[in-house]
């Protein structure tokens, strides 16, 4: 039987993504190696791996863009399959038109549908009307217009033309493209890279309720957990399937590990960090909603290093010689770009020891407030003082583009450090997974992680006594992520930081300041209280339907269609948030039987020690699940108090 190795379009009776014994090879690399996978339809995946393990490639070969060298890649044959673009070429297309040629199908009837008309083909015309019907045509507007709002476009943006937009808007654009497509598997590469923590909240809300099967890369933690139910691990040229999201798969793996001897020295190395940093964390603690969701993000961190003791990366800021307090103080300031005005009456005072998270909508004026606090920008009206000793490290994106193409890793921290020690430098750039031949690999080569890494062990080098961080967390990997945490937590200086990483901003943040409506405050509040001010924001900032009073037909049979369409989605939300109240009642009376009987004092004798073991792992094991199952049913409750107000405004 002669065997042909490529990606196989099998039965869609077999609804199911399968690899069997699949090794992909690019050049000279070997990524996997007698890998196999089974996802069926209706999983939400979350591919997660090394930088270069082969997560993009995978997408490429199911895409039928690579083939297997060996083994077999099997979809079903009638599988519509979107993905996230990752360059854009139709520059002078309107953003909203853009959107909508992501479903082709819709295009080619509204092509048919202009000839018919020009060459009055009245059969055709009736025919191609019932096909713009059953493809959604009337609503396809509409609904590109809402995506385009979700990922935080204006109306004005959505009439510009694309070539206008920046790179990362493009990449918005190209998001918005994919979800606009109708499909039956969904292959999403990084998308919350460019995003604000806005634009994710609703994106997890659209991918929650995504009726088909989607894979998605991302090294997002928290986005990860609120949207897969599965976790594909690639490591070591295989793949490995996990039950649940990101959270279930580092309990999992924690445990595999923990179990070998040779990790653990240094599990109880990372292990006596947490310990040590939570207890100076607690005694610090002051604002209570904020600080005891860090304590609560301090604990788990603790409890699952052992996930992470295979980690490549370990390093910290370097501690800074001299101090000044304050470090920066700004006063009554006017900051913007040019005679353009973007936040007024600032005062933000930076002392040794903060630790602030930037929140706020997207264009707000974050990004504008750390560059006058890096002095990219200067305050249009106010007052900056500097400390004397203030030494500043400053990470945002376009930073990475400044870094010299021409010149190695090595080379860049020579330049800052000429008359150190060769080997301290390569020993100081290890910790930054820079090693062997990469150390002396031109930074032309390098991936956006790779660049972010370098740029990241330039400033740690510096000895900064405060850190400027603008989306730190953009191509870096989840090992690195924690790494980046890690010490930040260590720093002994100040941080402020923007970032739609949660996991970040929930373990290195003390408090938070929010960026809206031209002004900074103090927000007394945790995350949870951020998303919620963030839905009521959308409200109140909801742009006006243009929409004319004499509405045509099709509008108003568009108007059906979507609260039919609304009315068909609110069904299952409903059966869903039901089974968890359901769900989480029978927890917690398990819950309250385990601690009725911890409450027995016979329970604590010597002859019961087992029985008290297995009692508090029940206890810790449904508190556990009592959390989850809150978490989803406060969302899924949510979710249909949005979906319900949408129905009510479309009736």
């Amino acid at each position: 039987m002669i065997h042909l190795f490529r990606t196989k379009l099998v039965d869609s009776a077999a609804i199911m993504i399968r690899l069997q014994s699949l090794t992909l090879q690019r050049g000279p690399q070997r990524l996997l190696e007698d890998a196999e996978l089974t996802l069926h339809a209706g999983h939400k995946a979350g591919l997660i791996g090394a930088n270069g393990a082969g997560k993009s490639s995978l997408f490429a070969l199911l895409r039928g863009e690579l083939t297997p060298d060996a083994g077999d890649c099997l979809l079903p044959a009638d599988w519509r399959i979107a993905h996230m673009r990752q360059e854009v070429d139709t520059l002078e297309r309107l953003a909203v038109d853009y959107v909508l040629d992501g479903d082709e199908r819709l295009r080619e009837v509204q092509s048919s549908l202009a000839e018919a008309e020009a060459a009055q083909d009245g059969a055709a015309q009736a025919r191609l009307h019932s096909e713009l019907d059953s493809a959604d045509g009337y609503t396809a507007d509409a609904r590109a217009r809402k995506l385009l709002a979700g990922l935080g476009f204006t109306n004005e943006q959505m009439e510009r033309q694309v070539g206008s937009f920046s790179g990362g808007w493009r990449m918005r654009l190209n998001l918005a493209q994919a979800l606009m497509c109708p499909s039956d598997l969904l292959l999403l590469d990084e998308p919350t890279n460019h995003l604000d923590l806005d634009a994710i909240l609703w994106l997890e809300d659209w991918l929650k309720s995504y009726p088909g099967t989607l894979l998605l890369i991302s090294h997002d933690r928290d986005f990860l957990d609120a949207v897969v139910d599965h976790i594909a691990h690639v490591e070591q040229r295989k793949i490995t399937l996990y039950r649940g999201g990101y959270s279930a798969f580092e309990r999992a793996r924690a445990e595999r590990l923990a179990q070998q001897q040779q990790a653990y020295e240094k599990q109880q190395a990372q292990r006596a960090h947490m310990e040590k940093y939570i207890a100076r964390f607690k005694a610090q603690a002051t604002k209570a909603r904020q600080a005891q969701s860090r304590i609560k993000a301090l604990e788990r961190m603790e409890e699952l290093s052992a996930a992470h003791v295979d980690s490549p990366f370990n390093f910290v800021f370097r501690e800074s010689d001299k101090i000044s307090s304050p470090l920066l103080d700004l006063s009554d300031a006017r900051l913007g770009y040019g005679d353009k005005t973007i936040l007024e009456k600032v005062k933000l005072q930076l002392t040794p020891g903060a630790r602030i998270g930037l929140l706020g909508p997207n264009g707000a004026g974050k990004s504008t407030l750390i560059k006058n606090l890096a002095g990219e920008l200067e305050p249009q009206s106010g007052r900056l003082v500097r400390g004397e000793n203030l030494t500043v490290g400053y990470f945002a994106q376009h930073q990475l583009d400044s870094l010299d193409a021409k010149a190695t890793p090595l080379l860049h921290l020579q330049r800052l450090a000429p008359t150190e020690r060769e080997q301290t430098l390569r020993d100081f750039l290890g910790g930054f997974d820079f090693r062997g031949a990469r150390l002396d690999e031109p930074v032309l080569n390098f991936s956006g992680g790779e660049k972010a890494r370098l740029a990241l062990a330039l400033i740690a080098w510096e000895k900064p006594n405060l850190l400027l961080l603008d989306e730190p967390t953009n191509h870096l990997d989840l090992e690195m992520r924690l790494a980046l945490t890690m010490a930040l937590q260590e720093f002994g200086g100040a941080v402020l930081v923007v970032s739609h990483d949660r996991h970040l901003l929930k373990s290195t943040t003390d408090d938070f300041l929010l960026v809206a409506d031209g002004r900074v405050q103090e927000f007394d509040g945790d995350l949870d209280d951020y998303t919620r001010w963030l839905a009521d924001y959308r409200l109140r900032n909801a742009p006006v339907s243009n929409t004319p009073v004499n509405a045509d037909k099709t509008d108003k049979k568009a108007q059906r269609q979507q609260a039919a369409a609304l009315r068909q989605q609110l069904a299952p939300h409903k059966r869903e948030a039901d089974k968890l109240e359901r769900d989480l009642g029978l927890v917690n009376e398990k819950l309250a039987k385990v601690e009725e009987a911890l409450a027995d004092s016979t329970n604590y004798e010597a002859a019961n020690k087992d029985k008290l073991r297995d009692l508090l792992a029940e206890q810790a094991k449904l508190k556990v699940r009592e959390s989850e199952l809150e978490d989803a049913w406060m969302q899924a409750l949510e979710l249909l108090e949005s979906m319900q107000a949408e129905l009510e405004a479309l009736s």
